[in-house]
């Protein structure tokens, strides 16, 4: 209906393509399904369906239309502890545009996603869209003190991320845990923190925090939040 056109992608890819998340040892599994093949390439299951569109893209960006719009469906893989709700296998459904910095590209992805769910008989009014912007993000991460594209900082970024992803599940008390020294579940695993001082922990959660009774004022708090970072201001422009 969109014009976005099918991809199909292996459930394998050469464990260098999926991405820098990667721990630096000599079995890359955490995460991820891998195995050696007998040329000595490690090769793991996909965990999400964007990491081999981002290598098909670089493989083919010559002959690609641009923006490239595709979608697909297929089962990915976590190697992680399962539990209520949470499976070593399921299945995604994406679509994604490449090769577009404009904000129109997420405006039509606003009309596709409630156009989906309503065909798969999900009514108006019954779910949430949420709509964000990365550079906010990497605005209030600078903001701590951690460089948002920085080599060094990569990996110190990524566990942040993950904190911050987890604030559904973990709540504002777990996240500043992950945020900080680290995090013990309730079967006695730990899981390492970022390392963060009490107010890049305090600057952090209160983006994760961040409220309002209308758009303007949202936007404004984010404003606050990210004033001395160019690209953090840009992203509230465009939201």
């Amino acid at each position: 209906t969109y014009g976005f056109e099918p991809l199909a992608t292996p459930a394998f890819e050469y464990t260098e393509a999926l991405g820098k998340f990667l721990p630096d040892q000599d079995r890359p599994n955490a995460g991820v399904f891998s195995f050696e093949d007998e040329d000595k390439q490690w090769l793991s299951l996909r965990y999400d369906l964007t990491a081999p569109l981002a290598r098909f893209v670089a493989q083919n960006y010559d002959q690609l239309p641009k923006p490239y719009r595709r979608y697909q469906t297929g089962s990915v893989w976590r190697n992680e502890k399962p539990g209520p709700g949470r499976f070593r296998e399921f299945v995604q459904f994406d679509a994604d545009t490449v090769g577009t910095d404009s904000p129109a590209a997420d405006a039509e992805f606003c009309m596709l996603t409630p156009d989906t769910l309503e065909k798969l008989g999900i009514p108006r009014g019954s779910y949430r869209m949420r709509l964000n912007n990365r550079k906010v993000l990497d605005g209030v991460l600078e903001s701590a003190g951690i460089d948002p594209k920085g080599e060094s900082s990569a990996a110190r970024r990524l566990v942040v991320l993950r904190a911050i992803d987890k604030l559904d599940r973990l709540g504002p008390e777990g996240v500043a845990l992950l945020l900080g020294p680290g995090r013990k579940d309730e079967s006695g695993d730990f899981t390492k923190g970022a390392g963060l001082g009490a107010n890049a922990v305090e600057r952090v959660l209160a983006f994760t925090q961040a409220g309002a009774t209308t758009r303007k004022s949202f936007c404004d708090e984010l404003e606050r939040l990210v004033a001395d970072s160019v690209d953090g201001r840009a992203g509230v422009d465009e939201l």
